[in-house]
């Protein structure tokens, strides 16, 4: 096989790269916090808890700016911005009380061009008091 066939067939190869921050609050779940495949960085959800893993006080919103906040700093390790995310899931408790603070946080840290989003009313997430979660899917343009 010659050298270019070997390089063409490598590069064609997907490769899946773990990202995670310190402290890595997912390893012990077997959870990567995102992970980079195929030009694109994929973030596991967040939701609303400090590095040592206590949820934040102060309802719902406080929650989702934590949320948001997990998400960019996953995004910061993985070397993107919420400039390069493309695809959101946020999956919430109550969408009646909670939809317009939905809107604020989506103003909050995301801007034009909003990525394409989806909301999910849940009955519950992994922790009792939870009450929102956020995944991400970014564009890694370095890998274009």
């Amino acid at each position: 096989m010659s050298e270019k066939t070997e390089r063409a067939e490598e590069s064609s190869r997907a490769r899946i790269e773990k990202i995670a921050t310190t402290p890595d609050w997912y390893a012990p779940y077997r959870i990567s916090q995102a992970v980079r495949a195929g030009g694109f960085v994929h973030v596991s959800g967040q939701a609303g808890f400090e590095e040592d893993g206590t949820t934040v006080a102060g309802g719902f919103l406080e929650q989702g700016r934590q949320a948001f906040r997990n998400v960019g700093r996953v995004l910061e390790t993985a070397g993107l911005t919420f400039g390069d995310v493309i695809k959101v899931g946020i999956f919430v408790r109550d969408m009646t009380a909670n939809l317009p603070h939905v809107i604020t946080l989506r103003g909050e840290f995301l801007a034009e061009p909003y990525p394409a989003d989806t909301l999910i009313e849940v009955v519950s997430l992994a922790r009792p008091d939870w009450q929102i979660e956020v995944e991400a899917v970014a564009l890694d343009r370095s890998a274009a």
